[in-house]
């Protein structure tokens, strides 16, 4: 890429803008050929799926011990670069999440559970090419690169109300999205409750136009 995402979408980098236009008509072209030559498609493995969802749960796990840190470390790079910018910056957005964990401890809130739940949901996206020997001879080949897992999940949440001595469980339903290169089951992670299908579309573009996410529900008990 000519120049960091963050500063293509800030205007900054004025020099290279020649080179960023050609990137972004090579992207878009390389985007059109795989819809139109019919990119050569496979399926997940069970074994890459349950991956995804060993490595939500782990994460989660990191988060009910208080360690929230882990979250933003292990958050997909160019979501954790757009959210940055949003706020003003890597600082901001590092600052912001730890204010979020220290409001949580002052207010009484803690997370007790985090577990992964129903039927996760694979995906190939960002197009890419390969060589590959055909016949005998070397072919180029279109594909896809990483793996997308939407994977739903159940947090519970306790919490103290105000006027009642005795705590309340929240469980949150909501989902993790979790995106590898394929062949390293290296996962990094988008939350589902920050994300809607077009957001998600502008970065993975192949993504289906009529994709359903997972619910997002929230419910008190006792």
């Amino acid at each position: 890429m000519c120049i960091r995402g963050d500063a293509l979408l800030t205007g900054a980098g004025a020099g290279g803008m020649g080179r960023c236009m050609k990137w972004l008509l090579f992207f878009l072209f390389s985007i059109a050929s795989v819809k139109g030559q019919n990119a050569v498609e496979e399926r997940a493995s069970p074994v890459v799926v349950a991956s995804a969802v060993k490595a939500v749960g782990a994460l989660g796990q990191q988060v009910v011990l208080g360690r929230y840190k882990v979250a933003m470390e292990r958050m997909f790079p160019q979501w954790k670069r757009r959210a940055a910018k949003r706020i003003g910056g890597m600082e901001k957005l590092e600052k912001q999440l730890e204010s979020v964990a220290a409001q949580m401890l002052q207010q009484g809130i803690s997370i007790t559970d985090f577990v992964s739940q129903g039927q996760p949901r694979a995906f190939e996206v960002i197009p890419g090419k390969k060589v590959a020997v055909v016949n005998g001879k070397q072919v180029e080949q279109l594909i896809y690169k990483k793996w997308l897992v939407l994977v739903p999940t159940l947090t519970k949440f306790r919490v103290f109300l105000p006027n009642d001595p005795k705590p309340v469980t929240i469980e949150s339903t909501s989902f993790q999205i979790a995106i590898s290169d394929k062949g390293k089951n290296d996962w990094t992670f988008i939350d589902g409750s920050s994300a809607t299908v077009n957001e998600l579309r502008s970065l993975f573009i192949n993504l289906p136009k009529d994709l359903e996410l997972p619910p997002l529900e929230k419910r008190q008990v006792r």
